[in-house]
C-alpha cells in the first residue's frame, strides 16, 4: 500500500520531470474565500494563555447545554488566509512551478488583499467579491462558517461580461489542467459547466487534456441537484479525461444520491467497494476518494489504495483536501499510474498540515524519502 521502494520511486520520478513540470499550465476556478482560522477557548488562563477546546464532540456538548438558555463562545484567531477550494489548490499547483491562470472571486474591482501574494504566483482575474469563512479547527476535523452572500454573482453572464468569453474560452482550451471546485457553494456552477459544454467545448481542438472536479461536501445540495451536476461532469468526459474528487463524507453522500448499498461505509475495503461502484455509475476517467489517512482511487488502471502520513495534530487542516488533490492532478498529469498519484498526493497533503505551506516539488521529493512514522 505504501512502501520505502513505492515512495523511493515516485520521488525519483517527480524531480526528474521538475524541469517538465514548469512547462505545463493549469487553469483553475471558480470560487474565492478569505479564511479566518480560529480555535476556541475551552479555559482561559491568563490574558495571554488559554487551553483550546480540541473535539467538535466536546464543542457539541457546550453548545447543546446552552439550549433555553445561552454561553458565550470565545475564538482566538491562529491566521487569515487566502481560502476557497479554487485559490487554494491554484496555489499549490503554483508551488509545484505549474504556470496557473485563475478565475474566480478574489474582490472585484480590486483584488483583496489576502491574495496579494497569490496575484504574485498566478495570473488571477475576478469579477466578484470574496465569501468569508470562520474555520473552527479542532484536533478531530473543522466547522467551516460561511457567509456566501457575493457567491452568487459567479455566474455565465458576469464571465462573458467581467472576464471575456473569447479569454475564457482560450484559457480553457489550451490549460494542460483545468479545475472547477466548489459546485456546492456556487450555485450557479451547473448552468455554467452546461453553457461551456455547449458553447466552448465543440470548438476546442487539439490532444485530450486533464479536468478536475470536486462538488465540496454537497450534503445542502437537494438530490435533484446533486443528479443533474453528475450527469454533466460524465459529460464531459467526451472532450476530457475527468477526475471526480471527493473525501470521505462526500463519497457517501454521492453513494446514497445514487441508490448505492453500503453507501455509508468506513472501512477501507468498504470505501473501495464504493468508489468501484461510484466509478461504474459516473464513467469518468478517474473517481478518487481521500479520508484524512488513507486514500484510494478508480481510475483506467484499475484501483488502489495508499496510506498517508497522517498526524494527529496537525499545524492546520483547512485546505488539507484541496493540496491532496493538486498532488493528485500533478501525477496525473505526469502520467503516473493511479497509486503513484495517490502517493503524490497524500505526500502533499501531508506537508502541508505539518508545516501550513504549500510544497515545491524538491519538498515533496524530500518528504516521500524521509517519510514520516
Amino acid at each position: 500500500m505504501n512502501s520505502p521502494e513505492m515512495r523511493e520511486k515516485t520521488a525519483a520520478q517527480l524531480q526528474a520531470a521538475a524541469t517538465r513540470v514548469g512547462q505545463m499550465s493549469a487553469f483553475v476556478g471558480l470560487d474565492g474565500f478569505v479564511d479566518d482560522i480560529l480555535h476556541v477557548v475551552d479555559k482561559r488562563e491568563s490574558a495571554e494563555k488559554y487551553v483550546r477546546l480540541p473535539t467538535i464532540a466536546q464543542y457539541a456538548e457546550r453548545l447543546a447545554a446552552a439550549a433555553g438558555r445561552s454561553t458565550n463562545v470565545e475564538l482566538v484567531s491562529q491566521l487569515t488566509k487566502l481560502g476557497g477550494n479554487g485559490p487554494i489548490m491554484a496555489n499549490a499547483l503554483a508551488s509545484f512551478g505549474l504556470k496557473v491562470s485563475y478565475l474566480g472571486i478574489l474582490g472585484y474591482p480590486n483584488l483583496h488583499p489576502v491574495f496579494a501574494d497569490f496575484s504574485k504566483r498566478a495570473e488571477v482575474h475576478s469579477i466578484a467579491e470574496p465569501g468569508y469563512t470562520d474555520a473552527l479547527e479542532f484536533e478531530d476535523g473543522k466547522i467551516m462558517l460561511g457567509k456566501h452572500q457575493s457567491l452568487k454573482q459567479m455566474n455565465w453572464d458576469n464571465i462573458k461580461s467581467r472576464f471575456g468569453k473569447d479569454k475564457f474560452a482560450a484559457k480553457f482550451g489550451s490549460a494542460d489542467l483545468i479545475g472547477f471546485v466548489n459546485w456546492t457553494m456556487l450555485t450557479h456552477m451547473s448552468d455554467i459547466w452546461s453553457e461551456v459544454l455547449k458553447e466552448i467545448c465543440p470548438a476546442m481542438k487539439g490532444p485530450r487534456r486533464k479536468l478536475f472536479i470536486d462538488l465540496a461536501d454537497p450534503e445542502k445540495r437537494t438530490s435533484e441537484d446533486i443528479l443533474r451536476a453528475l450527469e454533466l461532469i460524465a459529460e464531459f468526459q467526451k472532450h476530457f479525461d475527468v477526475i471526480l474528487g471527493l473525501n470521505e463524507k462526500e463519497s457517501h453522500e454521492i453513494g446514497k444520491n445514487l441508490g448505492l448499498k453500503n453507501s455509508n461505509v468506513t472501512t477501507p475495503d468498504g470505501l473501495q467497494k464504493l468508489c468501484q461502484e461510484i466509478h461504474m455509475r459516473i464513467r469518468v476517467d478517474t473517481i478518487v476518494v481521500h479520508p484524512t489517512a488513507f486514500a484510494l482511487a478508480s481510475g483506467a488502471d484499475g484501483t488502489a489504495l495508499v496510506e498517508g502520513p497522517f498526524t494527529p495534530k496537525p499545524k492546520i487542516t483547512t485546505g488539507a483536501g484541496d493540496h491532496f488533490n493538486s498532488g493528485f492532478c500533478l501525477g496525473k498529469l505526469l502520467g503516473f499510474p493511479t497509486q503513484l498519484c495517490l502517493l503524490t498526493g497524500v505526500a502533499t497533503s501531508g506537508f502541508y498540515v505539518r508545516t501550513a505551506q504549500s510544497p515545491s516539488i524538491a519538498d515533496l521529493a524530500e518528504m516521500l524519502r524521509h517519510w514520516p512514522s
